[in-house]
């Protein structure tokens, strides 16, 4: 069957990832008027910086999204987003900002708690008009642990579900995750029952391959930053993080599984070899099923390595409005990608797994 013939019995959906746009103006409207100016300051520092890093060259809209759904309004507007969810059969998303907030809060200087409180507010805002479908996932920087706890405790109040932290830690000057200045954190996540995210972003040295890639679109560039995906996984696995904090759950999203059951298969085999991870007990294959997922799109090898994975650890998204996108006509597209799937196996991976995650009835 093809993506656009007629669709088997109506099945409701669970996208555990989607993209919204948040933009000044709304960060604005939470935000106090005398905090503007270091707000407009700390963007314009970061673009500079960023414009500095990639040397003038540009990436196109055109390159990254599927520009029917770029034009759709429900990528800008809550009210016109449910009704595209609506006509695909898909009942909830986990919703991220374009905006990589974790990124460039640290150019705001002095008043940058402020900014991101307000920033959090305009994420909520967006998810207001039925935050049991848009699951927007809240963005924390960690420059201060003290107020990441009480943010993650805020948000939880606010209904949170997912919130986003940094991959890279390090290249924000920051400790990486095993450090014991983030036990507080993680038992804030473990108390409020509110999911890491863990989000496909760019590691800074990549942007050397940007410059020298050749390619019209950066087909190089842009073909690599999923396997980064894999030195954030080794750090909550391999530091004794996940075994401190058995009831932390992570979520790597869009990181590509194509593959992840072999770099999994290579942790597991090293344990058996000449290599000493104190504090850990358990092969990182079990780590992973019992505490993290994963994300795809339009994966055949996802639907291939279900099981290797674990068939509970494997999340459908739409990815509006991003390349490979599914949206429109989700449930054809499914239909599609998953012949010879049992259809017990086809819910828990489109719907049940998304649902029990972020604990949706």
């Amino acid at each position: 069957m093809t993506p656009n013939a007629a669709t088997p019995p109506a099945r409701r959906f669970f996208s555990a990832d989607s993209h919204c746009v948040i933009t000044d103006a709304h960060v604005k409207r939470n935000l106090p008027k005398r905090f503007h100016s270091a707000w407009d300051e700390g963007m314009a520092r970061h673009a500079a910086k960023q414009d500095a890093i990639q040397e003038g060259k540009k990436l196109e809209l055109e390159d990254f999204v599927d520009l029917e759904a770029a034009r759709h309004p429900g990528y800008f507007d809550a009210t016109a987003r449910l009704a595209a969810m609506d006509a695909d059969g898909v009942q909830c998303e986990v919703m991220y900002s374009e905006f990589d907030f974790t990124s460039k809060v640290y150019a705001i200087c002095e008043h940058w708690q402020a900014c991101a409180t307000a920033y959090n507010d305009a994420l909520a805002e967006f998810a207001s008009i039925d935050p049991k479908r848009i699951l927007i996932t809240y963005q924390l920087p960690l420059i201060d642990v003290d107020y990441a706890v009480s943010e993650v405790h805020r948000l939880a109040g606010l209904g949170a579900r997912s919130i986003q932290i940094p991959n890279f830690p390090s290249e924000l000057g920051m400790p990486d995750y095993h450090d014991h200045r983030y036990e507080k954190l993680w038992h804030a996540f473990e108390e409020t029952g509110i999911v890491v995210a863990n989000h496909l972003t760019l590691k800074t040295s990549l942007w050397d391959v940007f410059r020298r890639d050749p390619t019209p679109q950066k087909g190089i560039f842009t073909a690599l930053p999923g396997f980064a995906i894999a030195e954030t996984l080794s750090w909550y696995v391999l530091t004794g993080v996940l075994e401190r904090h058995p009831k932390l759950r992570v979520v790597f999203v869009e990181p590509g599984l194509f593959w992840l059951p072999g770099f999994i298969r290579f942790l597991d085999s090293r344990m058996h070899q000449h290599y000493d991870f104190p504090g850990v007990k358990l092969l990182p294959s079990e780590y992973f099923r019992r505490q993290m997922a994963a994300t795809f799109v339009h994966e055949p090898e996802a639907i291939a390595a279900r099981h290797e994975l674990g068939i509970e650890n494997v999340l459908w998204s739409t990815d509006f409005p991003h390349p490979c996108c599914n949206w429109p006509n989700a449930a054809a597209k499914i239909e599609h990608l998953f012949q010879g799937v049992p259809e017990d196996e086809i819910r828990k991976i489109t719907w049940q797994n998304g649902a029990t995650m972020y604990g949706i009835a």
